[in-house]
């Protein structure tokens, strides 16, 4: 009940700051738009605890806009998520669920060359993109048509040099929810901090990230020491090439300053490449290889694990595209298989999804949703944005 005041809040706020603007500003066109995107799906899959789930989500978008002299702008943004899920076990039993929880709210000044943000937002960078080692702060999963992740509570400056350099810097709200491919969650009485350079290369560009946080392990029920205050590092580096193909890279060493046995150490290394074929309509492949170590000891390299990613995607015709994602996992020699067909019109998209997946999913790709893709199934989505 409270996110939905504080939501409430934020559109009227919005509101009236128009009305302020409208005044002040009299030379200026202040603007409140209002949108949204509607997804309504039925997935069968037997293996789940109900083999049938259907589900609804709304997610309400206003956005608000202040010009002001010398191309600067102030304009705010509040979302919400709001959906609601049934499970259906035939003639036996129904599981319901539904919440409202704020997705986006966030206010932000900016120029030409230099923006400020702040509040509820979404921070990804790295050039990856389907095994992504940078993967520090969403959960976004390449499979999912809405490309659904949860925000992060925070500030974002970013300024852009006419060289088309640019520098990040952001400090976080520390939240006791992993987020990204984090194994445990922060303390909360500890602010997140970090930045980001990237800049043009021949032939491409790359980028270096560096991010500090103090992690907290004691709920994670004996699977590795339980510390309250676990200060952590994160040191990123990727690079992109356009070449004949597409070339790109993905590498971050996580370090704790506490012994935390082979937690202590994280590597993670992505390489990637994509190439459009000049099949019929075009058809595009992307393949990446990602490679993760565990240990004590730095870039010791003895407990590693390795995933490859393929995906193919054709377009049909005016409207209809066909994806198909595919995943390795090459220690437990385990395959997952995803189809996707979709047509699109202006307003409105309609998927026919399948997958064939082990139960168990061990993927270092997750969205924010319950695992249902585990085993095999289908999934139709219906999707209007207004």
């Amino acid at each position: 009940m409270m996110r939905a005041f504080y939501i409430l809040g934020t559109i009227i706020l919005c509101m009236v700051f128009k009305v302020q603007a409208q005044e002040e500003h009299k030379t200026n066109k202040n603007e409140l738009k209002f949108s949204g995107r509607l997804s309504a799906w039925g997935h069968l899959n037997t293996e789940n605890p109900y083999p049938l789930y259907l589900g609804l989500r709304y997610i309400p978008q206003f956005n608000y806009e202040i010009p002001l002299q010398e191309s600067r702008l102030i304009d705010f943004e509040s979302s919400a998520n709001i959906y609601g899920s049934s499970g259906i076990r035939f003639f036996d039993s129904v599981s319901a669920d539904g919440d409202i929880n704020p997705y986006r709210v966030w206010g932000r000044y900016s120029t030409r060359q230099f923006e400020v943000r702040v509040g509820l937002q979404k921070i990804d960078f790295g050039t990856a993109t389907m095994l992504r080692a940078l993967r520090w702060f969403d959960q976004l999963d390449p499979r999912d048509p809405l490309q659904l992740t949860d925000g992060v509570w925070g500030g974002l400056a970013r300024y852009y040099f006419l060289n088309n350099t640019n520098v990040w810097i952001w400090a976080l709200y520390g939240s006791d929810k992993p987020k990204g491919m984090e194994l445990m969650g922060s303390n909360p009485a500890f602010p997140e901090f970090g930045g980001r350079v990237q800049t043009q290369i021949p032939r491409g560009e790359a980028g270096l990230s560096y991010h500090h946080r103090v992690a907290d392990s004691r709920g994670l029920n004996g699977l590795m020491p339980a510390y309250s205050e676990i200060p952590e590092n994160r040191i990123g580096i990727d690079a992109r090439w356009d070449l004949v193909v597409g070339l790109w890279f993905e590498g971050a060493w996580v370090n704790k300053s506490r012994q935390m046995g082979v937690f202590t150490n994280q590597e993670i290394i992505t390489i990637g490449t994509d190439y459009t074929f000049g099949i019929g309509s075009g058809l595009n492949v992307t393949l990446e290889h990602m490679l993760t170590a565990y240990d004590e000891t730095a870039f010791r390299f003895a407990r590693t694990s390795n995933f490859t990613a393929l995906s193919a995607m054709y377009p049909i015709g005016m409207f209809d595209n066909i994806n198909i994602i595919l995943y390795y996992d090459w220690v437990n020699e385990s395959m997952y298989n995803f189809i996707n067909w979709y047509r699109q019109f202006d307003k409105y998209t309609l998927y026919v999804m399948g997958y064939w997946n082990p139960e168990n999913n061990q993927l270092p790709t997750m969205g924010t949703e319950e695992n249902l893709y585990g085993g095999i199934g289908i999934q139709l989505m219906f999707v209007l944005n207004h």
